[in-house]
């Protein structure tokens, strides 16, 4: 256990798959001892703002999410999902907010086949393909998509591009948008097939968790549209669902390795601007953790 921002946070980490410290320089975490020995776990929380996530978890409004760490403060790969999850499926996560050069991206994921002299920096997983998803399914991975916001749907040619880098993809209308219990919808699902999946076999699931993207003004009683405090509320809501999606993931063999992001923010008005697509410090900020189940 340890003391950070006041609370205790709950450290249950094998500590030789971390090395030294980011601040330090070197890699957070050492992904060639992770893939092929745990499953993984990347949960994109689309549209969440990073101020809005850190003043939740100072508050001690988010449980579940306090638990595995701080929030950390990020450049998005994107100013909306469609460009910010081409990079991320690429092995660009978010990086750190002080990054001034590629060379002080943490990478956990890496494309051989390009720059930086195709040279896997340290601590990375070095993959083959075009996508994590390509790599890791060609080192035995089963990769699994359970999307959310429209570019996940399969209703359109559009929303069809990134369902098509998984082996096995999922959407359907309870998963939307506008529905109210979506992250409870989708975590339910994943819950129902966990359990029938083979407990040997590696899995890297994508979740698309759209409850935080508008609208979520319904999360917030009283609230006739959306704001930071609605948004703040939808985030509450999907804490409370990462619980359970958790606590199940945990009964399976060596629980798992998390990656939880968001993918962008969003403006509620801010210097006059409207919703995501454009360039704008709420936008372009993103929070970042990733931790051992």
């Amino acid at each position: 256990m340890k003391e950070d921002r006041g609370k205790t946070v709950e450290t249950e980490v094998p500590l030789r798959l971390f090395a030294s410290s980011q601040k330090e320089g070197g890699p957070s975490v050492e992904m060639n001892q992770i893939v092929g020995k745990f499953d993984i776990l990347f949960l994109c929380l689309d549209t969440l703002r990073y101020d809005v996530a850190a003043a939740e978890e100072a508050a001690g409004r988010t449980p579940v999410l306090n638990r595995y760490g701080v929030w950390e403060k990020c450049q998005a790969p994107g100013n909306f999902t469609y460009p910010s999850h081409h990079a991320m499926f690429a092995g660009f996560l978010p990086c750190r907010a002080d990054a001034r050069n590629m060379t002080d991206r943490q990478f956990l994921f890496f494309p051989k086949s390009i720059g930086l002299g195709k040279r896997v920096p340290s601590g990375a997983y070095g993959f083959t393909g075009s996508t994590i998803m390509e790599g890791l399914a060609a080192d035995g991975y089963a990769t699994w998509c359970v999307g959310g916001v429209a570019f996940f749907d399969k209703r359109s040619d559009l929303g069809s591009v990134f369902p098509s880098y998984f082996q096995k993809s999922d959407w359907n209308p309870s998963f939307a948008c506008p529905v109210k219990e979506s992250t409870k919808n989708q975590v339910d699902f994943i819950l129902k097939k966990l359990a029938s999946a083979d407990p040997e076999q590696r899995i890297f699931l994508y979740l698309n968790v759209d409850a935080i993207h508008y609208p979520n003004y319904f999360y917030l009683e009283g609230a006739v549209h959306d704001s930071p405090e609605s948004h703040a509320a939808a985030l509450r809501y999907v804490d409370g669902e990462l619980g359970r999606l958790f606590t199940g993931w945990k009964q399976r063999r060596g629980g798992g390795f998390v990656i939880c992001c968001s993918d962008h923010g969003t403006c509620y008005g801010e210097d006059g601007c409207q919703f995501h697509g454009m360039n704008h410090p709420v936008v372009n900020t993103v929070p970042y953790k990733h931790f051992m189940l």
